[in-house]
């Protein structure tokens, strides 16, 4: 039995003396959902072009189904679906030449074609060139989805789809674990996707993997802001005191807004000490918990990178 479905030791890759990704080493075993987090440039689709045999390492080694992988080496290829974060499509083709050219690729006809069609209302007749972003990616997530892959390798997913598409997409991707006991391999700077799916989070900053935790821990760290419009004045200075709140502002007369570290019930119920007329309480973005975490280490945030060499 396979005891790992992805696992990186000491994986490194460089581009010349520009930086991609310096020893990483982290395990996802089968049926997990492992979320592959930080900004953009800071390594997440180098590491993932280097598991799937794209790109060589500079040293260190990767496993995929606890095979080495390999320069080009396409052995498992059938077993893994893949969204890319720049996806390359024929322009000249329709959807459905692609979706046949893949299948024919793989060797066998697609399990769920019609299916995903249907649910992302995808027109298959037209051609590429003709596609909006959105339908590119739609394209896609067909193609990597409906073979009904063990292993799901996916670069930021959900790039120029919409909301109601995005929601979609995660229904599918949580029926194929509860069904199929898929592994999901994730990459994404969006907090709310990773929260929606994963079970262990891997945090990369610069091209090193900072931290691994449950998708709980991390959520745990997340400032929370909790903004509150009275039915009468207040003064922000009167919540300045409550217990896990590290500051209130005064937004109007009547409302003010807290960052909340800890304790979130706690605070609610000490904000709601007067009658109110809204509450509203929002997840801190991605880069926030960055700030915060890296913060408490005594570190700067990590900066978004312009120009690495192909490290993002």
């Amino acid at each position: 039995m396979t005891e790992t479905v992805v696992r990186c030791e000491q994986l490194t890759r460089r581009y010349g003396k520009s930086r991609g990704v310096e020893d990483l080493t982290f395990e996802v075993r089968p049926g997990q959902v492992f979320g592959f987090l930080g900004p953009n440039g800071a390594g997440k689709t180098t590491t993932i072009r280097c598991l799937l045999g794209l790109l060589p390492a500079t040293s260190g080694k990767s496993f995929l189904f606890d095979r080495e992988v390999k320069l080009n080496d396409a052995s498992d290829r059938g077993r893994i679906g893949y969204v890319p974060g720049d996806v390359a499509l024929y322009p000249a083709e329709t959807g459905q030449w692609m979706i046949d050219y893949v299948s024919s690729l793989r060797g066998t006809r697609p399990k769920s074609e019609a299916e995903l069609i249907e649910r992302l209302s995808f027109d298959p007749t037209r051609k590429v060139k003709e596609l909006s972003k959105g339908n590119r990616q739609k394209l896609a997530l067909i193609v990597a989805l409906m073979h009904d892959p063990e292993l799901l390798m996916l670069d930021e997913p959900t790039s120029g789809l919409d909301p109601i598409i995005q929601q979609v997409i995660f229904d599918i991707i949580a029926e194929r674990i509860a069904r199929d006991g898929t592994t999901v391999f994730l990459s994404s700077h969006i907090l709310s996707e990773v929260e929606r799916v994963c079970d262990r989070v891997g945090v990369i900053r610069e091209g090193r993997l900072v931290a691994e935790e449950s998708t709980a821990e991390i959520i745990a760290k997340a400032i929370r802001t909790v903004r509150v419009t009275y039915d009468e004045p207040v003064r922000a200075e009167a919540y300045a005191a409550i217990p896990g709140v590290e500051s209130v502002t005064q937004v109007d007369e009547r409302t003010v807004a807290a960052k909340v570290l800890s304790n979130l019930d706690g605070a609610v119920h000490a904000l709601l000490d007067h009658p109110i007329h809204d509450l509203q309480v929002t997840h801190a973005s991605l880069e926030e918990i960055f700030f915060q975490y890296y913060a408490a280490n005594g570190e700067a945030p990590p900066a978004p990178s312009t120009d690495e060499g192909g490290a993002s």
